[in-house]
């Protein structure tokens, strides 16, 4: 049967708005991870930060009914071990450079997928209109101070497994569909409790710490993930890279909104742009690749 308009239009809505979604819930995550630091350390908030996650997802999604087959399975391995890498770099350079400054590092990994990707002239208008607005976001260009270099380089490692992280979960979520997300927060939390128990011990299970981290693995992990595998399996890559050029501005709004950073007119023009960029790619990209469910 062929589809209708209303049909194809929501088809493509439910992805971006998924994908819109999960990262305003990971803004609210980072805002009530970072106040966790100076009580577990940055790799102790990503360990519970993974750990409550998957156990919420699992109860949610009870992943152990499709079990993955041994062709996505490598690709499932590497999902999980990519997601503890991009949580646990992450962490450390926020840990070390201001959040906005660590997102817009980040971001040059999901930059990169949509560069590379990209075919038409249109495309490319885009993804400039969206550096120019990271650049305009970066406080590179707003701070006297030198940043830590460590710092740097963790958020750019970071980057780099954003850009795996693309490429795997679109290859795991083939064949498990929103079950790969729960399935790579398990391989995820395994692979990074052992970190956060050497930097916290026993704070990790501490009441208030606990109480805490329910609210960072919701938002943090449980369900921007599942929001994103909703649309990483409904959307090419080009069109994922681009849309989250909105995370720089989102990283820049909740640093506004919950940690007191201002915003000067340069940085709300580099919002502006990222959001031009990123709906201007939603409007003219190709429509998503349909859902394998």
């Amino acid at each position: 049967m062929t589809s209708t308009p209303i049909a194809a239009a929501e088809a493509k809505a439910l992805p971006i708005g998924a994908l819109l979604g999960a990262m305003v819930s990971i803004q609210i995550g980072a805002a009530f991870a970072k106040g966790l630091f100076p009580l577990i350390g940055a790799n102790g908030t990503t360990a519970l930060r993974l750990a409550v996650g998957a156990l919420m997802l699992a109860a949610v999604l009870r992943p152990w009914r499709v079990r993955p087959s041994r062709a996505v399975l490598p690709w499932l391995i590497a999902y999980g071990v990519n997601l503890a890498g991009l949580n646990l770099l992450f962490y450390a350079a926020l840990a070390r450079i201001p959040l906005g400054v660590a997102v817009a590092l980040e971001f040059s990994g999901p930059l990169l997928v949509a560069t590379l990707s990209s075919r038409r002239a249109t495309d490319f208008v885009w993804v400039a209109l969206a550096i120019a607005g990271i650049v305009l976001l970066s406080p590179f260009i707003h701070s006297g101070g030198a940043l830590d270099p460590i710092g740097v380089m963790l958020a750019l490692a970071a980057g780099g497994c954003w850009a795996l992280y693309i490429v795997f979960a679109q290859k795991a979520g083939a064949e498990l569909g929103s079950q790969t997300t729960a399935y790579g927060l398990i391989i995820a939390a395994a692979i990074a409790l052992p970190f956060g128990v050497a930097e916290a011990g026993s704070g990790l299970v501490a009441p208030a710490i606990l109480v805490s981290a329910l609210l960072v693995g919701l938002f943090s992990s449980a369900l921007p993930f599942w929001l994103e595998m909703v649309a990483l399996t409904r959307m090419p890559a080009r069109l994922y890279g681009t849309l989250t050029c909105l995370e720089p501005a989102l990283g820049a709004l909740a640093g506004f909104l919950f940690l007191h950073e201002i915003l000067s007119p340069l940085q709300c023009a580099g919002i502006a742009a990222v959001v031009v960029a990123a709906f201007g790619a939603a409007l003219t990209t190709k429509p998503p690749v349909p859902s394998p469910e």
